[in-house]
């Protein structure tokens, strides 16, 4: 079986989203531009689909039209190593007009919405006392972007 491929509706931004997620993450790359013809629903020339590449996952860019846009119901997980992957990560997807949200979500400035995640986080929910899991799970319930030291120091209070 083939992988499967996400399919992203956009207005008429698609090769511009495409764009900006493969400059952003790593191993990333656009495959494939494919256009309107004659007789077709969009502008003959301008650009329908984009196939690119985010990690080695496939996506497609769809330049449908406006009568679909995007919400929260689907997001991507950016699992970043550290602080500092984190802040590159937020940083770019809320700048240019993205929006923070809460618990390390934020949507970017196409309306496409991330969770931009620390491993740290996972690691301090998993832990065997529920207790100290319970406490990194209300500290980062509380957070925009979410910050490791904080979720740390919430996980180790007595």
């Amino acid at each position: 079986m083939k992988p499967i491929t996400p399919c992203l509706w956009f207005d008429t931004e698609g090769e511009e989203a495409a764009k900006f997620y493969t400059s952003l993450f790593p191993n990333s790359r656009i495959t494939e531009v494919t256009h309107y013809g004659p007789d077709t629903p969009g502008p003959e020339g301008t650009v329908l689909t984009v196939s690119f590449e985010i990690n080695g996952q496939p996506f497609i860019a769809l330049n449908g039209g406006p009568q679909f846009t995007f919400d929260e119901a689907v997001s991507f997980e950016i699992l970043c190593k550290d602080q500092a992957e984190v802040d590159r990560y937020w940083d770019a997807l809320t700048g240019d007009g993205g929006e923070e949200s809460q618990c390390g979500w934020v949507k970017d400035r196409f309306g496409v919405s991330w969770q931009v995640v620390p491993e740290r986080l996972y690691e301090l929910m998993r832990d065997p006392d529920t207790e100290k899991a319970q406490r990194a799970m209300q500290a980062m319930l509380k957070m925009r972007k979410l910050d490791v030291a904080e979720l740390e120091k919430a996980f180790e209070q007595a």
